[in-house]
């Protein structure tokens, strides 16, 4: 056993990453991150590599070289099971001659998997639809996307694309989707906006439930005015080749289509016994993070199931509350790390502080809340609220890479936006 502490983190989405970063930069842990990517993007941003209007190459942070800047260890892998006796954690790594295991020995444990849509068992769903919950599957969905621009290029017709969901994700994925369309239709299809079939279903009474009503009608009013179809109170029964059924009884039709709905934690969490699990699958935690059946196990962001002590409010599986828990253990943690055993230390209660929501339709439109810690509340409209989306991610590349770095990569962006093609087939 090594002198410092074995602290073993897998995923590396927002909690993640920042929790390795802040540990490896303090040096008073035997840090390693674990994931079955190579390389971590901000999730909020997978609808834009998903359209085609964002570059995966310019946002993307290697997980090797910034394990390297940062004084911690990663290791490629995807979680398959954990030991709790011997305090091992086995990842299936892909490789040339299969998917051999690898397992990590540790002190303290800490899982920031996030979470994936749920389709609720919806007969047709797993077959015939996309997700876009990693960079894998928004890459998966471009190149299907660019498959379909690509024939009606050459050849014409109309193609469908429906998304079901109308939270966050499905809205803005519709609106970029237009955006990258209209982009296109400068590449030699001036008519291709209109050979596009668009349509956003969404179960409930309105869009972007978790937002006051008024910033559902105006999302709505906007994606109409784009030429968006949304139906709202349709509840979809299947899904097949062809498009989607509706409970009604009528049938939309789409070429590709996605799922955007609905959040429960990977499957991999229910074949892990001993540890308490909630009924979307999420790993229980108490106050101070720690699972409930396990001290040596942490559990953060959307695979985390955590009633705020304050409040008694269930904290919602956002990137707002992933980082804030991520903040949280790693200042904390940091702080114990220095003067007693991982396992040990103990942590203070975690409190969750509603800090506003923003949803960003491409260049159309954006709106956002401003919880009462941010400027005493308010609301932002138009530029101002895709200003601020922005800018959170800006903070996040910040805190990742330091004040110098992050700065310097926010101007190679914008440099980059100027001599680059605004929307990208390849």
């Amino acid at each position: 056993m090594t002198d410092r502490a074995r602290i073993v983190i897998i995923g590396g989405g927002v909690a993640g990453i920042e929790v390795a970063t802040s540990l490896g930069r303090g040096g008073h842990a035997d840090v390693t991150l674990a994931d079955r990517s190579l390389s971590h993007v901000w999730k909020p941003m997978l609808h834009t590599f998903a359209a085609g209007t964002a570059r995966v190459d310019r946002q993307k942070v290697d997980f090797f070289a910034q394990a390297r800047r940062n004084g911690f260890r990663f290791q490629p892998g995807a979680l398959v099971g954990i030991d709790l006796r011997s305090r091992r954690a086995r990842l299936a790594v892909e490789a040339a001659d299969g998917h051999p295991q690898v397992d990590l020995a540790y002190d303290l444990l800490v899982l920031a998997i996030g979470s994936r849509a749920n389709d609720f068992g919806t007969p047709g769903v797993a077959e015939h639809c996309l997700t876009i919950d990693d960079l894998t599957e928004a890459e998966q969905f471009h190149t299907q996307l660019r498959r379909h621009l690509l024939a009606r290029l050459d050849r014409g017709g109309m193609l469908g694309i429906a998304i079901v969901g109308g939270g966050a994700t499905g809205v803005e994925l519709a609106a970029e989707l237009k955006h990258a369309i209209n982009l296109l239709s400068a590449y030699g299809s001036p008519d291709l906006p209109e050979r596009l079939r668009l349509t956003l279903i969404e179960s409930g009474p309105r869009l972007l439930p978790a937002f006051p009503e008024a910033v559902s009608r105006a999302a709505a009013r906007t994606l109409s005015d784009l030429g968006v179809a949304v139906q709202t109170n349709a509840m979809v029964t299947g899904a097949d080749a062809a498009g989607f059924s509706l409970k009604d009884g009528s049938h939309i039709p789409a070429g590709l289509k996605v799922w955007a709905a609905g959040v429960k934690a990977p499957d991999v969490l229910a074949s892990l016994d001993g540890l308490d699990r909630s009924r979307t699958g999420q790993l229980i935690v108490g106050p101070d993070l720690r699972t409930t059946r396990d001290p040596a196990i942490i559990a953060l962001g959307d695979c985390a199931s955590l009633s705020d002590p304050r409040s008694g409010k269930p904290v919602p599986a956002t990137a707002q509350a992933a980082r804030q828990m991520a903040q949280h253990l790693a200042r904390h943690l940091g702080r114990a790390l220095a003067r007693s055993d991982a396992v040990a230390a103990e942590l203070p209660p975690f409190h969750y502080v509603e800090k506003g929501a923003i949803v960003s339709l491409a260049d159309f439109n954006g709106w956002g809340t401003l919880g009462r810690y941010t400027f005493g509340g308010g609301r932002l409209n138009g530029l101002s609220a895709r200003l601020t989306h922005d800018l959170l991610y800006r903070q996040h590349q910040i805190g990742l890479y330091g004040p110098l770095r992050g700065t310097l990569t926010w101007l190679l962006d914008d440099l980059d936006r100027l001599i680059s093609p605004t929307v990208r087939l390849d």
